[in-house]
């Protein structure tokens, strides 16, 4: 559902499809909360077009680590996108950034598909936080998602490449690979030597 929506809208293409050092980084939180709020306030088609190209792979893959199936986090994640278009008008940057605010909705989406799957094995609570104080933990994966784009600043643009690839869309090694067109190996060891200076990096800032 999520790629036919992309054919829907051609801006919705993903621009992980490109090739060499074109792979542009990864939005500033405010570049996305100024999207976010184009969409509240103007019904910004081209706003959400960015926005869906953005968030709908990272979305899945969030989902998917959730434990959804890959069917269940495809819909779901088109689900949590289309509550982006229509609520865009409870978002609040003070609050949370468009990241964290959509990450929230797609957590509430998945709770709330365990609830009708009926699985006493695997409570809804199992992922919410330990804490009832939701609003501080707003503000902690606000503040782990801008110390991470800091440190993602003091990358190579060919290792921010793979991590992008990797982590953020969730591609397989052998698929960012072949969409770079650069050997297996190098994959991975772009990815290592990434993780060790993203380490290094939030280390020291710690």
């Amino acid at each position: 559902m999520l790629a036919h929506a992309r054919d829907s809208f051609p801006l919705l293409r993903p621009a992980a499809r490109c090739t060499g050092w074109r792979l542009p980084m990864i939005p500033e939180a405010p570049e996305l909360n100024a999207l976010l709020l184009r969409v509240a306030e103007n019904r910004d088609r081209a706003a959400f077009a960015l926005l869906f190209s953005h968030f709908a792979p990272r979305v899945k893959a969030y989902l998917l680590r959730l434990g959804a199936s890959p069917a269940l986090a495809e819909d779901l994640a088109q689900e949590a996108l289309l509550n982006l278009w229509r609520k865009a008008h409870l978002f609040d940057p003070a609050k949370a950034s468009a990241a964290t605010w959509l990450f929230t909705i797609a957590r509430n989406l998945r709770i709330d598909a365990i609830r009708r799957e009926k699985r006493p094995e695997w409570e809804p609570e199992d992922l919410l936080p330990e804490s009832p104080a939701a609003a501080d933990t707003v503000l902690a994966m606000a503040a782990e998602e801008l110390r991470l784009r800091a440190a993602l600043k003091h990358l190579p643009p060919d290792q921010i490449q793979v991590i992008e690839l990797s982590f953020f869309a969730d591609k397989p090694h052998s698929q960012i690979a072949g969409e770079l067109g650069i050997p297996l190996g190098t994959v991975k060891s772009r990815l290592r030597l990434a993780m060790a200076r993203l380490k290094r990096v939030l280390g020291e800032a710690e």
